[in-house]
């Protein structure tokens, strides 16, 4: 055999290995962000009565942490006002609802 026949060919793996997760840590992922979601809704629940009045399918961005909230009437406006009032630092978790029936930004 030659040279060339006896070399493999390497496959390749993910392009940052280092960064994968293991199982573990994307489960307290998961129920972390699940845990946020019940927050919020509780939140959600609580003002969706006197907001629905003036603000029908509008959106609604929500910080569990505080209580505080931000209303668009359009989601990229949602999103613009989220950045100017929470800089990116990563450590900011907010739900996004619309202010109808369900509370549901879309089709599901």
């Amino acid at each position: 055999m030659t040279e060339s026949t006896q070399k493999r060919q390497v496959r390749r793996g993910r392009i940052f290995p280092e960064h994968q997760s293991n199982p573990e840590t994307r489960a307290r992922r998961i129920a972390q962000r699940q845990e946020l979601g019940k927050r919020c809704r509780q939140i959600f629940e609580q003002i969706r009565p006197q907001l629905m009045s003036n603000h029908y399918n509008w959106f609604i961005a929500i910080d569990a942490e505080t209580g505080n909230y931000l209303l668009d009437e359009k989601f990229d406006g949602l999103m613009q006002k989220v950045k100017v009032h929470y800089p990116s630092n990563g450590k900011v978790r907010l739900t996004a609802f619309r202010l109808n029936e369900d509370g549901y930004c879309g089709l599901i």
